[in-house]
This record gives structure tokens, sequence and C-alpha cells, in this order.
């Protein structure tokens, strides 16, 4: 194996870190919180372990789909974009170390959610659940999970180191167009 071979896949630990603990953290919720309920709240009701499911996709959307084409849009739609990341990842140069962590992190939850999204009848599992005071409407954040956070904090990182290296001329062809 080679050098560049082998920094391309390091980051991929992290892809089946986050693959694990999503999936660890979805079993002990199905062991230990009944569905549909709260299994603990901490900080009054601030934060809480809940049991719930989504159908959809980020904020439910798509939930009143049909099962078949819910199946094709949230299961095999991602599948066939992250093939297509993970391909650019392994042939391009113009990715920093940094940025190839934030995308092997999107990976990883976007791994986490299909699990879920053909294993799990009921749709992904959600567990993560805050109150939200009534920001933007919300009395509370949508339920969320490992596998989303991962995605959300590793996309923000990645779209931040993006803009970042735009700004310094440092990503390739920046600055080039006048």
């Amino acid at each position: 194996m080679t050098s560049r071979t082998r920094s391309l896949l390091i980051p991929f630990t992290l892809t089946a870190g986050i693959v694990a603990l999503d999936q660890l953290t979805k079993y002990l919720i199905t062991a230990f919180v009944r569905p549909w309920s709260i299994g603990a709240s901490f900080l009054g009701d601030f934060f809480r372990i809940v049991r719930v499911y989504n159908p959809g996709i980020a904020f439910s959307i798509g939930h009143g789909l049909s099962g078949d084409l819910r199946g094709l849009l949230f299961g095999f739609a991602p599948l066939i974009v992250m093939a297509i990341v993970v391909s650019v990842y392994f042939r391009t140069d113009d990715i920093s170390p940094f940025q190839r962590w934030c995308v092997a992190g999107i990976v990883g939850g976007g791994i986490g959610n299909i699990i879920d999204r053909f294993f799990r009848p009921e749709g992904v599992l959600d567990f993560l659940d805050f109150k939200f005071y009534g920001l933007f409407g919300l009395e509370r954040w949508p339920t969320f999970n490992v596998a989303d956070s991962a995605v959300v904090v590793c996309g923000i990182l990645l779209i931040l180191s993006v803009a970042i290296a735009v700004k310094n001329g440092e990503a390739k062809g920046a600055g080039e167009a006048t």
C-alpha cells in the first residue's frame, strides 16, 4: 500500500467510528426505551432521551410518501451520492487533509442513517431531544441521533474550511477568474 493510499484511508477510521457509535447508541435506545416514549430527562426538560422514528429525512420531510418511493429517494439516492463523493475523494488532490476528515465524517453519518432506512421499517431511530424555547417557532428542536450530528457538524466544518481556503486563495483556481 502506497503512502498516498494510506493517507486517504486513515480518515475512514472516523467513518467506522461514527457508524459504530451510531448503531451502538441506537441499540441501547431500543433495548432500554419504549417506542414513542421519554426514557430520561436532564436539566428539567431541556434535554431528553426519547425513542422516536423518522420515516422521512431531516425535519421529517417526505414522511407522507409511499414506502417504495421513500426507499428510492431516501435509501438508494444517498447511496449513489455517497459513492460519487467517495469516488471524487479518492481521485482528487484538491481536498485538504482536514476536509478529507470532514468528508469521512459525513459518510459515516450517512451510512448510519442508511442502515436504519434499510433495516428499520419504522424509519430512522432518533433519540436526542432538546428544548428550543420557541426559537424559529420551535418549542423543541427536531429529535436527532449520532449520525445526524456527524453529518451536520462535519458538513459545517467542511463548508467553513472551503470558504476559508477560497478566501485565502488556497483553493486551486481561487482568484484566477478575474
